[in-house]
């Protein structure tokens, strides 16, 4: 029932676009490594960026598995689930990369999210993510769910923090310098944002 895809565009693109929430998963490159599995949500947060190469914010959180696992080894696998509408699952399998604020394209990515206040989430990266297998299955078995809207709870925490302030934070946690595993994670102190 599966289908691959040479590219994002038309009706897949459509449909990855009009999702509220899409999942991603990572692991690092040791056999007893810690596999990371992430729900992302907030409008405006992700973007196809062109046909082979998508892209999310990343925001404060409480780990920063994923940025270690890419700083690793880059693989990703992005999904999207229909909760409403004709049944669908898409997987994007890639190799992704965290742009961390004082690259120099950081400012460039950041243009491709016209929809959502970067200034109030904690803004760690973007993730950026360049397809190598696209695939969709039926999603027969995902359950009807209905969208209501976001939480405002993310923006309203971390609104209240400066560059400094959001660095002590980070530092505080146990598994943001370095993931459960001790791979190296967000690096520390944050750069300051440029935007």
């Amino acid at each position: 029932m599966g289908k691959t895809y040479e590219r994002i565009d038309g009706r897949l693109r459509a449909f990855i676009e009009a999702q509220p929430l899409f999942f991603t998963a990572t692991a690092p490159l040791a056999g007893d490594g810690t596999v990371n599995l992430s729900p992302k949500g907030l409008t405006g947060c992700f973007a196809v960026l062109d046909e082979l190469t998508v892209a999310y914010l990343d925001f404060a959180g409480s780990n920063a598995e994923t940025i270690a696992h890419l700083r690793e080894n880059g693989r990703i696998t992005l999904m999207w689930c229909a909760f409403q509408g004709p049944p669908n699952i898409v997987r994007v399998h890639g190799l992704g990369e965290p742009v961390f604020r004082d690259d120099p394209r950081f400012p460039e990515f950041l243009t491709h999210f016209p929809d959502i206040d970067t200034s109030v989430h904690g803004l760690r990266a973007v993730i950026v993510v360049h397809a190598e297998l696209i695939r969709d299955t039926c999603g027969y078995a995902v359950p009807f769910m209905a969208y209501e809207s976001d939480r405002d709870l993310h923006g309203k925490r971390f609104a209240r923090e400066d560059d400094a302030s959001l660095s002590a934070y980070f530092t505080k946690k146990e598994h943001i310098a370095h993931s459960i595993d001790g791979l190296p994670g967000l690096p520390l102190p944050l750069p300051p944002s440029t935007v």
